[in-house]
């Protein structure tokens, strides 16, 4: 049977969300999640659609990924599937084949499961390895701690606050209310909540959205930030905390971050938040 691939269109994405709610499972190494889709899902409906492709052979979906930003893929695999050399053979045509609506000419980058075949066959096809990244875990199982600050859930009359600290964080003007207002109607956001940290002056200092993929399966947090102005007082650690609380009071059984490896504060955050590190990953890619 001929693998095809898709663009699957507004009406396609909740076919999307349910294969990767469906993929994610512990001891997997760490690949797109549900949350990844409902973040993106903040440009809107449309748009979202527009970044999604998908793979399939006999109405089965072997692979999906979104073009997140020119040049990037973040492809994930189905986990009986990557070692598949049929899909594998196929998904490098595809993604070096301008044409094919995948990826541009030029330079480019593709975020994919370390251990399929797929990589191995981009190697081949003169793709070199980026910066490595940092994945890192927290087990659920166990309650957690108080976080030691006030910690709220973020609605409709509170976004304004949530988008302001993202704002600040990452130096980024791009998401706004109107862009919260979206992905907070997007499909994966009715697995997801916003936090939001303030200090004793009542000032809002953290934020992170946190994603389920349902009861049992590991959770995202993505993204997490403090605001410039409080850094340095342990509130990265705060959030982090009490996003693996929301987390595994929405059935979650762990909780996954990834970081630019060289991010060494960061990475040191989220250990103090009680996450342990997975094995690194880093993107394949292709120079100009």
């Amino acid at each position: 049977m001929t693998i095809v691939l898709r663009e699957p269109g507004v009406d396609g994405l909740d076919q999307a969300v349910d294969v990767l709610r469906e993929w994610q499972s512990e001891g997997l190494a760490f690949q797109v999640h549900p949350g990844d889709l409902g973040w993106l899902w903040r440009f809107g409906a449309q748009e979202t659609a527009a970044g999604v492709r998908t793979w399939s052979r006999g109405g089965r979906t072997l692979a999906l990924g979104l073009v997140d930003g020119a040049g990037m893929l973040r492809l994930t695999i189905a986990p009986d599937a990557r070692q598949d050399e049929e899909l594998a053979r196929q998904l490098v045509a595809d993604v070096t084949r301008p044409e094919r609506g995948v990826l541009p000419e030029g330079k480019a980058a593709i975020e994919a499961p370390m251990e399929a075949l797929f990589q191995d066959l981009l190697a081949e096809a003169g793709w070199h390895t980026d910066e490595p990244w940092t994945p890192l875990r927290r087990d659920l199982t166990e309650p957690v701690r108080d976080p030691g600050v006030r910690i709220e859930v973020t609605g409709p009359g509170q976004a304004h606050e949530r988008t302001a600290v993202h704002r600040a964080a990452f130096d980024s003007p791009s998401f706004t209310d109107e862009r919260w207002h979206a992905m907070a109607g997007g499909l994966p956001y009715a697995d997801a909540r916003c936090l939001v940290a303030y200090d004793a002056q009542g000032e809002a200092v953290a934020a992170v959205t946190v994603w389920s993929a349902g009861a049992g399966k590991p959770g995202l947090l993505e993204p997490v930030g403090v605001h410039p102005d409080h850094r340095g007082r342990g509130h990265g650690k705060a959030i982090t905390v009490a996003a693996a609380a929301a987390l595994r009071d929405m059935g979650s059984s762990s909780a996954l971050v990834c970081t630019p490896s060289e991010n060494v504060a960061a990475v040191a955050t989220y250990e103090s938040a009680g996450f342990r590190r997975l094995p690194e990953t880093r993107d394949r890619c292709r120079a100009a």
